[in-house]
């Protein structure tokens, strides 16, 4: 008898099932097997082993699913809310969320060049403006707010007065943030400038650096008297005990919004909204002001 066994890719096979019965005669008391052997076990053995044979691939394990992975630009002072609502994305959607820190100015470099990253969060909305400007941004949302402050060592041993005037002087060892870098010194020179100060402090100023976390590092070692800062940095409890805020007149210091922006390059995007989304619910914002970055007075 010949079977006739029709594939899913349309091929046909033939197979004499004479040819199969006619094997088991080579045992001693094959005849009588034969006859006990249902056709249809016979049928089945057979399709498998076709399928097999024109479909080998059916039959490997699968290889396991590569995880998702979100890619997150973060301004150094925004670094601890976002990290907390990276844990629960990565729970959430079973997504590996990657962070990289650094100056807002520095990272929105990075971002250009490489055109890679799913989300970017500087330290001022106006890093977000410029890379909306430049196609970099699909959609933003606001999470929370920053405000500048003057910083000195705890208990102010020097008795610095909460003016921008002290900038300037000679006999304090002053360290500003480099304004081409990161936001806080962006809104340094903002700030200075309103005042008729800019020059002056530069002039003053023993050093210029990068980002947040060199300015807290200057008071916390004893290397500065005066620096202008994020506040929040101030109110964290690895920094508590170690500088004192002094507020900046409002005319010349105001809270800043703080909006993070959908990169245009985002491999995940469905993924990096439900973050967003997050970030900007109730629950996201009592994060950010856990961290003083909401309500700021």
């Amino acid at each position: 008898m010949l079977i006739k066994i029709i594939c899913c890719n349309k091929r046909s096979v033939f197979i004499d099932y004479n040819k199969i019965s006619y094997n088991y005669k080579l045992y001693p008391g094959a005849a009588k097997m034969q006859k006990r052997i249902p056709l249809v076990l016979i049928i089945l053995a057979v399709v498998a082993l076709t399928a097999y044979l024109l479909y080998p691939s059916m039959f490997k394990q699968s290889m396991p699913v590569a995880q998702k992975e979100l890619l997150i630009f973060c301004g150094i002072t925004m670094i601890k809310p976002i990290s907390e609502i990276a844990a629960i994305i990565e729970q959430q959607e079973q997504v590996k969320v990657s962070i990289i820190k650094g100056g807002s100015g520095n990272l929105l470099k990075y971002i250009r060049f490489n055109q890679t990253g799913d989300l970017y969060l500087p330290g001022s909305e106006s890093y977000i403006k410029q890379a909306n400007a430049e196609g970099l941004i699909m959609e933003s949302v606001h999470v929370g707010y920053n405000k500048a402050a003057m910083m000195v060592q705890k208990g102010n041993p020097r008795a610095i007065k909460a003016e921008l005037s002290a900038l300037t002087n000679e006999d304090y060892y002053v360290v500003i943030g480099n304004p081409d870098s990161g936001s806080i010194g962006k809104e340094t020179k903002k700030i200075l400038t309103a005042a008729n100060l800019f020059d002056q402090v530069m002039v003053n100023s023993q050093e210029m650096t990068t980002d947040s976390k060199r300015l807290i590092d200057v008071l916390k070692k004893g290397e500065a008297d005066l620096v202008i800062n994020w506040y929040a940095t101030s109110s964290w409890a690895e920094n508590k005990p170690y500088v004192d805020a002094l507020s900046i007149d409002g005319q010349f210091a105001e809270k800043k919004r703080l909006v993070m922006g959908l990169l245009s390059s985002s491999k995940h995007p469905d993924i990096a909204s439900k973050f967003m989304a997050y970030a900007g619910s109730e629950k996201g914002r009592k994060i950010f002001d856990r961290y003083g970055l909401y309500n700021i007075h």
